[in-house]
């Protein structure tokens, strides 16, 4: 077993969950098994009870491991499945030492952070690292970890000690080290400054570790307009000029006479401030690498690819397919314009999951996501009062939609303009997708505008209202809030095969998605919902718990219990998320079904299927 340990330095938020998933990808297209670990330094015992504000979305694993989202980014790249074993906390590790303390597994001796804490850091990792997450029997080949934080926190010393260790003891042949730093430009001086990044590498020495690669991460400068020779560029797009990669746009300022207009410039590093890295962080310029901004992620691996492999970490990879496809997002046109409704709206992390699965659905449907964040809140009518602008905004947006998306959330607030949203597209034959709370939502709506209930709610909203048709679900707890909701991967059984999610599944008896939710629909009014022309096609083994519902009638109005997203990979994107544009041409309402047919012919381009299906029958016979 080989492992590659990414660490990062000066700042976070540099990007070291990409550029480990990143390594993994060259690595795994060099024809090598990989599996990814990550470790958070903070006490939590996992990411469940954690703000999306503090800390981004919390992901779900199939074991229903409630995990940091740079897992999310390890299963979407590598195309693998992770266990909660995976992401490693302090909290996790003192937990365990503490017990084994209380059982008496120490014979007596003092317990210290070292070396009981260490041990048990390098017996998790090494552990972790032999269970195989591809499918296939036996230990991967290589491990990719990812240290969390900044080199010099406080918390994370006794894992850069337990790392220390582990390099020691697998030996120099079977350990690398990636040093993500920033390399900052000063507007006034416009020099690279590596200072930073020297005290960094110094701190990581002095700790025992010394990096053998270099990743940094240099900063932008914005040069908006910026007069070009028309010899040095070709229409629009990224471009590189060898002094820097720039964005080209020839469709702007041509009323000012210029040629063409660089929105932003990441500078790459010079060849002295390379000199100056290796002559102060001890090593290589041949191992420091140009970690620029890119048009999308899928770019980072394509510029590892090189370095890893002069690097004698593994033999040529293959990337044909997925250069084929960062370039291909790169010459999308079009685009569809989504607006998502949400309650944690102000940091985009929150929802990182959604944002990869719309993105990989609509590449698949050669499409550009184009993402309206609209705050929930601003859609009520108390907004309208306090903050007009912000209310009339968010309609506008809104109303300007081509679909409506409804994520996940916990808690009351935006609860009303959530509501709003999920009638409007409703009323207006606007395809809408709730996920988790959203499809929650949705019932509580209907049940509103069609039954009537005007108290219909969720006891999670108010628990004295007469008519909550979202309940609590009995096997969870009122007084733990870590690890009690019904989580994991669970079996969805389609109660019809008559219906648009059955068709996107391609009509299988069930579909496993993962899940992460304390409420569920009132089993006693579903009756009446159906009756009143909402449709649950999906439920759980049981048949009492409604995981699918559909609106007949309606293009596509559709909510799932379940978290689709989370399964979502690049190539084989969820097919909850397909296309969900309502087409103003005359194939309005089975646009769901057309973009499955365009999702096989983006992919066997060699078939010829019929597009031009005058009914959702036809469509769906070409499926």
């Amino acid at each position: 077993m080989k492992f590659v340990l990414v660490t990062g330095g000066v700042v976070s938020g540099l990007g070291k969950g990409v550029t480990a998933s990143s390594v993994g990808v060259v690595l795994k297209a060099c024809g090598l098994r990989v599996t990814s670990i990550k470790i958070d330094p903070y006490l939590n015992t996992d990411a469940g009870t954690m703000s999306p504000f503090e800390h981004g979305e919390v992901f779900v694993l199939d074991d229903g491991g409630e995990v940091d989202l740079d897992l999310g980014n390890y299963e979407r790249f590598l195309d693998v499945t992770l266990t909660r074993d995976n992401n490693i906390t302090t909290g996790k590790i003192y937990q365990s030492v503490l017990e084994k303390e209380r059982r008496g597994n120490y014979l007596g001796k003092t317990v210290q952070v070292v070396p009981h804490i260490t041990d048990a850091i390098k017996n998790w990792i090494e552990s972790v690292a032999a269970i195989p997450v591809d499918g296939k029997e036996g230990p991967a080949d290589v491990c990719v970890i990812e240290l969390g934080g900044t080199v010099g926190d406080i918390e994370s010393m006794p894992f850069i000690e337990a790392l220390r260790q582990l390099s020691f003891s697998v030996g120099q042949d079977n350990f690398c080290l990636i040093h993500v730093s920033l390399i900052p430009v000063l507007g006034v001086v416009g020099e690279q400054k590596t200072k930073p990044t020297q005290h960094s590498v110094r701190e990581l020495r002095a700790l025992g570790l010394t990096p053998h690669l270099l990743a940094c991460r240099s900063a932008q400068v914005h040069l908006s307009p910026y007069l070009l020779p028309t010899c040095m560029w070709e229409g629009k797009g990224w471009q590189n000029f060898g002094f820097g990669i720039f964005y080209i746009d020839t469709n702007h300022f041509l009323d000012c006479g210029l040629d063409a207009a660089i929105y932003c410039a990441a500078q790459p590093l010079l060849a002295n401030t390379k000199e100056k890295l290796s002559q102060f962080c001890h090593v290589p310029i041949a191992n420091i690498l140009n970690i620029h901004d890119v048009p999308n992620i899928w770019h980072i691996p394509l510029l590892l690819r090189t370095a890893i492999i002069c690097f004698s970490i593994a033999a040529p990879s293959d990337l044909q397919a997925w250069t084929k496809m960062a370039e291909t997002y790169d010459n999308i046109t079009n685009s569809v314009r989504i607006a998502m409704v949400g309650k944690y709206v102000g940091l985009t992390d929150s929802y990182l999951s959604v944002v990869k699965a719309l993105l990989h659905a609509c590449i698949a449907c050669s499409l550009k996501p184009s993402i309206d964040w609209i705050a929930a809140s601003d859609l009520e009518d108390d907004s309208a009062n306090l903050t007009p602008e912000a209310h009339a905004a968010a309609w506008e947006t809104l109303r300007n939609a081509e679909c409506v998306l409804v994520p996940g959330g916990f808690g009351d607030r935006g609860v009303k303009g959530m509501i709003l949203a999920a009638k409007y597209a409703r009323e207006n034959n606007v395809p809408y997708l709730g996920i988790c709370l959203g499809m929650q939502i949705s019932v509580i709506e209907f049940a509103r505008s069609v039954l009537g209930l005007e108290r219909a709610n969720s006891s999670e909203f108010d628990t004295e209202s007469p008519d909550n048709v979202v309940i609590f679900m009995p096997e969870g707890s009122r007084t733990h809030m870590g690890s009690t909701m019904r989580l994991g991967s669970r079996k969805t059984i389609f109660q019809t095969h008559d219906c648009l999610s059955s068709k996107l599944y391609c009509n299988p008896e069930y579909v496993d998605e993962r899940h992460r939710h304390r409420y569920e629909v009132n089993p006693e009014v579903i009756g009446a919902l159906e009756e009143a022309g909402l449709k649950f096609v999906g439920k759980d083994e049981t048949g009492k718990r409604m995981e699918i519902l559909e609106l007949p009638g309606h293009p596509y109005y559709v909510g799932s219990q379940f978290h689709p997203e989370f399964k979502s990979r690049p190539g084989r994107p969820s097919p909850m998320f397909l296309d969900k544009r309502g087409d103003k041409g005359d194939r309005e309402g089975y646009l769901p079904c057309v973009a499955v047919i365009k999702f096989i012919e983006f992919f066997f381009p060699s078939l010829h299927l019929d597009m031009q299906a005058t009914s959702q029958d036809e469509a769906s016979e070409c499926v």
